[in-house]
C-alpha cells in the first residue's frame, strides 16, 4: 500500500456512494459474498476492455449493512489505459455497476495521495427513530427504530464526555496489533424536523464497531437506563462493558472523508502509519 506510484502508472481517485444493505461489507472476501470492492474491481477491467485486474484502496472499510454517501478509494492504472479510457470511465461504470453503487467523480490524484492514510477525518451519521409507531417504511433500511422515547439533552451530555483523544477500547472490537487510541473530534445529536434523531460522529479514524458501540451507549443514556456520566466512566475503564450494545448497521452512513492540502499529504501519510500512544501523566 505504497504512497509512490509505479513508473508508467497513474493514481486515480474515486468518490462513491452505496447502499450497504445488499453487501457483506466493503472488502473482498474469499467466501464468495457480494462486496462493494468486489463489484467495482470486477467492473473496471470490463469497461476498459482489459484482462488485468486492479486493486482498490479505500478510506474506510465499512462493515456489512453500513451505507456510504461520501466514500473515497484509489486505484493505480497504467497511464495508457487512463489516457484512453479516463474521460469515459464515469459513464461506462454507471452502465456496468449495480444500482446500489454509484461513482460520482473520477479524477487523477495528486502526488502522495492515499485514500486510506492521507485522510485526516471521517464523518459518519447514525439515524434513529423513537416514534412509538416505528420507522417510515420508505426509510426502514436507513433508520433504526428504538422502542423508547429518547432524551436528546441527556444524549448530548453523554457525548460531551467522550470527545478528544482517548483509548476507546471500551467501544471497539480489538484487533491484534492495532491500537484503539482515537481522537473523537465531533459527537452530537440533533432531532430533525421529521422527528428522526441524527448523530454526527467525526474522528481522525475509527476502530472496529466504534461508532455503533458509541451510539448504543448513548441510546442507553437517552432512554433513561443510565445517567449521562456513565458513558465517560465506561470510556475510562477501557474494557468492554456488557451494557454497551453494538447497534444494527443499517442506521449508519459514512457521509464524508476529509483530506489535507496537497503539499501536506506525504507528512499525513507518515503520521497515520505511526502507532499511537497516550501521553503519560
Amino acid at each position: 500500500m505504497s504512497d509512490e506510484v509505479e513508473p508508467g502508472f497513474v493514481r486515480v481517485r474515486l468518490d462513491l456512494a452505496y447502499d450497504g444493505g445488499g453487501f457483506s461489507g466493503w472488502a473482498k472476501q474469499n467466501r464468495g459474498q457480494r462486496t462493494v470492492q468486489g463489484e467495482i474491481e470486477a467492473a473496471l477491467p470490463v469497461v476498459m476492455r482489459e484482462q488485468r485486474s486492479f486493486e482498490l484502496t479505500v478510506a474506510g472499510r465499512t462493515d456489512a449493512g453500513v451505507h456510504a454517501r461520501g466514500q473515497v478509494a484509489h486505484v493505480d492504472l497504467p497511464r495508457e489505459l487512463w489516457d484512453e479510457h479516463g474521460p469515459h470511465l464515469l459513464r461506462r461504470l454507471a452502465g456496468k455497476l449495480p444500482q446500489d453503487i454509484r461513482i460520482w467523480r473520477i479524477s487523477e490524484a495528486p502526488a502522495h495521495f492515499n485514500a486510506r492514510f492521507s485522510a485526516i477525518w471521517r464523518r459518519y451519521a447514525y439515524r434513529v427513530s423513537d416514534h412509538p409507531g416505528g420507522v417510515d417504511p420508505l426509510l426502514r433500511n436507513h433508520v433504526l427504530w428504538h422502542n423508547w422515547t429518547l432524551d436528546l439533552e441527556a444524549m448530548n451530555a453523554a457525548a460531551d464526555r467522550l470527545l478528544g483523544e482517548h483509548d476507546f477500547a471500551a467501544f471497539c472490537k480489538k484487533r491484534e496489533g492495532a491500537t484503539t487510541i482515537r481522537t473523537l473530534q465531533e459527537l452530537r445529536w440533533e432531532r430533525r424536523p421529521d422527528g428522526i434523531l441524527e448523530a454526527t460522529v467525526k474522528a481522525d479514524a475509527f476502530c472496529h464497531n466504534m461508532v455503533r458501540a458509541l451510539v448504543g451507549a448513548m441510546l442507553f443514556v437517552g432512554d433513561g437506563h443510565r445517567p449521562p456520566e456513565w458513558a465517560g466512566k465506561v470510556l475510562v475503564a477501557a474494557v468492554r462493558d456488557s451494557s454497551v450494545q453494538v447497534v444494527r448497521p443499517h442506521g449508519l452512513t459514512l457521509e464524508e472523508v476529509g483530506y489535507p492540502a496537497d503539499e501536506q499529504l506525504a507528512a499525513r501519510n507518515a503520521e497515520a502509519r505511526n502507532l499511537r500512544t497516550l501521553p503519560r501523566d
